[in-house]
C-alpha cells in the first residue's frame, strides 16, 4: 500500500481544493474553517496512515484523538471528558498490542527470535545509546558483529553501507520517544521482528536484494518512536 499513500495524499489535496475553490466561487457552502477544523491535522494523516501502513494501531490511536477533539471543539462534550477518553483509548490499544504480539507470532518473527538467541551471543556487540541527544556510527571497512541501539528522546543512526560481513548478525533496537535509522549494504538481508506500543520500523529499502549471502536480524521495540532501514544517505 505505501505505492498508493502518495495516490491517496493527491486525492485528498485536489477534494480540499476542490471545496475550497468551490465555496470560494459561490458554487456551493463549504466553510474549512469550522469550529475544530485545526482536527483535521491529526484525522486526515491518520485517516490515510490507517490504510497505507503496516503498523495500523498508532493510527487508529491518532485518529481516534482527532475525533474525540473534533467532538468537543463541536460542543458534543467538553474537552476534559476528550481528554479523558484519549487516554482511555490510548491504554485499551497498548494493552491489545501487548497481548497480540504476545499471542500471535508470524513465522518472520519466531526466524528472527531464534536467530538473536543464537546470535547475540555470538561476538561483541557495540552499544550506541542516545538519551536527549544523537549518536552516529559509520562503519568503513570494518568488521560488523552485531550493536545493541537505544534512544531516548535522541536520535541514532547506524551507517553499515561500507562495513564488512563475515557471518549473519542481529541489531538489537529499544526507542523510546525518539528514533533510530540503520542504513545497510544493497547485497545484504534484513529480517525484522518488532513490538512496538505506538510505533513501528519502516523499511525504505529502494533496492531489496532476493538473494543475499549474510542476514541482519534486527529485534526492534518500544513505543512512541521509530526505526528506520534504509539503504541510502539519511541526515547527512
Amino acid at each position: 500500500m505505501k505505492k498508493a499513500k502518495p495516490i491517496i495524499w493527491g486525492l485528498t489535496i485536489i477534494a480540499f481544493g476542490v471545496l475550497f475553490g468551490g465555496h470560494a466561487l459561490g458554487l456551493f457552502n463549504f466553510d474549512i474553517f469550522f469550529e475544530g477544523w485545526w482536527t483535521l491535522f491529526i484525522i486526515v494523516p491518520s485517516a490515510i496512515s490507517l490504510i497505507t501502513e503496516k503498523e495500523r494501531l498508532t493510527s487508529l490511536a491518532f485518529l481516534s484523538a482527532g475525533v474525540l477533539l473534533l467532538l468537543a471543539a463541536q460542543n458534543v462534550f467538553s474537552y476534559d471528558v476528550a481528554w479523558k477518553a484519549i487516554l482511555a483509548v490510548s491504554l485499551i490499544l497498548i494493552g491489545i498490542s501487548i497481548i497480540f504480539r504476545s499471542t500471535f507470532h508470524s513465522k518472520n518473527d519466531k526466524e528472527v527470535e531464534k536467530k538473536v538467541k543464537d546470535l547475540k551471543d555470538d561476538g561483541k556487540m557495540e552499544a550506541q545509546v542516545a538519551v536527549f541527544s544523537g549518536s552516529d556510527r559509520a562503519y568503513k571497512k570494518e568488521v560488523f558483529s552485531g550493536a545493541n541501539l537505544t534512544a531516548i528522546f535522541g536520535g541514532v543512526e547506524l551507517d553499515l553501507r561500507d562495513a564488512v560481513f563475515n557471518k549473519d548478525t542481529v541489531i538489537k533496537a529499544f526507542c523510546m520517544f525518539g528514533g533510530i535509522e540503520v542504513m545497510v549494504p544493497k547485497d545484504v538481508n534484513v529480517k525484522v521482528r518488532s513490538g512496538f506500543a505506538f510505533g513501528g520500523v519502516s523499511d525504505d529499502r529502494k533496492d531489496i536484494p532476493e538473494k543475499a549471502k549474510y542476514t541482519i536480524y534486527i529485534d526492534a521495540g518500544g513505543g512512541f518512536g521509530g526505526i528506520t532501514i534504509s539503504d541510502k544517505d539519511g541526515k547527512k
